[in-house]
């Protein structure tokens, strides 16, 4: 993994919380927002700001796990850095 700073990092871990978002509606059930945040345990302005590519918004690892849980993927899928244009949310 190349050097990242926190703005970085930020945008990859909403960005993949977006992504398995959005996969869990097509492989399960749908998920919003506020649904994400209801089973986690979080606002849905902390879920909406982290998804924004537009807000850094820290996040805690107690939090990141509790948002693991609720989509029901292991936590270092938050971290993922494949290039998005590389994914389908097909597979």
């Amino acid at each position: 993994m190349s050097n990242l700073d926190s703005n970085q990092l930020f945008k990859i871990i909403g960005s993949n919380i977006k992504y398995y978002r959005r996969l869990y509606c097509l492989r399960k059930d749908k998920m919003t927002q506020a649904k994400l945040a209801e089973l986690a345990d979080v606002s849905t302005a902390l879920i909406g700001n982290i998804e924004s590519q537009k807000i850094d918004q820290g996040i805690s690892v107690y939090t990141l796990w509790k948002i693991s849980q609720a989509l029901e993927i292991p936590i270092e899928k938050l971290f993922d850095t494949t290039d998005f244009s590389e994914r389908s949310l097909d597979t």
